[in-house]
């Protein structure tokens, strides 16, 4: 089904999540490539838009109007003269003209390429893709190459059996198709069992140090009023790497996950994350809510509550054990959904169906 032009973007694509690796062991790694593009430009996005993850930080983009790649992390800005950095860009410009051919393909197995009728606007419809590896503690290795189009699961390539499975009928056609491409089907398993692997042991190389290292939160919870009811947030910031788990106690007691709202984590745009949760309480209770928050850069939990003094405003004291923070307010979050990390975040909750 086609999207329509005057609808938000960010509520037209689909969400990205459990395909990509979110608590990974220290030792293991991974490296992931999230494509996106439109077919129509009233959408405001490219025809092709790549981002490049490496251990869940963005070190690459890539978009069809450029064709050219950026470094995204501090650690790369010195090697763009590598040559690592010349076979990225180039493998990028590859993905592009390889994803606009499916893109095709697939819109033409939808009958989605159709010239529509003389004045009427033809409908925008949307590709993604995630495609990726794993190098886990025991040397093995994982791969993941998976498709979805309109917001729907779509294909997804077993590495295992050598085949495409179908999430849905409408993609049986592209199954088919691509199942007889007998040297396409070899280049995806030598690209997600020995290409993909190479290139996250180079790139690991680059940021030797660099990736290793560990930011833990700054942590406050804020007072909020509005015509719908109080709410309490709690806010994580400045972290590193981003898993990181919050919850709300009452009591000292942890509360159901249907009374919290959803956590959201979100790129600085340096390397760090942030992350906040809001909750819903009676007015006069607020006291009796406090925020654990856990991340692999603290020794153990850190907990805030909200202190409704004058001066508490401003900063508020964090305790964990014998371990003391101060924490400093902060008004408002930073203006880092630009377009590019807007679609990034909004394909981090997709599913995909999983290869057996």
């Amino acid at each position: 089904m086609g999207l329509s032009a005057g609808l938000p973007v960010l509520l037209l694509l689909p969400l990205l999540r459990s395909v990509v690796p979110q608590a990974q062991s220290p030792r293991s790694h991974s490296l992931h490539y999230l494509f996106m593009g439109a077919s129509e430009s009233d959408l405001g996005l490219p025809l092709f838009e790549a981002m490049g993850y490496v251990d869940e930080q963005l070190f690459v983009s890539y978009n069809h109007e450029s064709r050219r790649a950026e470094p995204r992390a501090p650690w790369l800005l010195s090697q763009t003269l590598s040559q690592l950095w010349l076979q990225l860009s180039q493998s990028l410009k590859v993905w592009d003209q390889m994803f606009i051919v499916d893109f095709r393909t697939i819109m033409d197995n939808y009958n989605h390429s159709k010239v529509t009728k003389p004045g009427v606007l033809p409908k925008s419809h949307i590709l993604q893709v995630i495609l990726g590896c794993e190098v886990h503690e025991d040397n093995k290795t994982s791969g993941f190459w998976k498709y979805g189009y309109d917001g729907q699961d779509h294909l997804e390539f077993c590495p295992k059996t050598l085949d495409w499975r179908a999430a849905e009928p409408g993609a049986w056609a592209t199954k088919a198709e691509w199942d007889m491409h007998k040297v396409r089907t070899r280049r995806n398993q030598d690209y997600l069992e020995r290409d993909c692997p190479e290139q996250l042991k180079q790139v690991l190389e680059l940021g030797r140090g660099l990736l290793g290292q560990q930011v833990p939160p700054l942590v406050t919870v804020t007072h909020h009023w509005a015509s719908s009811g109080t709410s309490l947030r709690c806010q994580a910031l400045n972290f590193f790497p981003q898993n990181i788990t919050m919850r709300w106690l009452k009591d000292n007691q942890p509360l159901d996950a249907k009374d919290i709202s959803p956590r959201d984590v979100l790129p600085n745009g340096d390397g760090t994350y942030q992350a906040r949760m809001t909750l819903a309480v009676t007015p006069g209770d607020e006291m009796r809510f406090t925020c654990q928050v856990e991340h692999p850069g603290l020794d153990e939990p850190i907990t805030a509550t909200w202190d409704s003094s004058p001066s508490g405003a401003m900063i508020a004291g964090v305790t964990g054990g014998t371990t003391v923070c101060v924490i400093f307010f902060v008004g408002i979050l930073l203006l880092i959904l630009r377009k590019r990390k807007a679609w990034g975040e909004a394909m981090d909750d997709y599913a995909l169906m999983e290869c057996e």
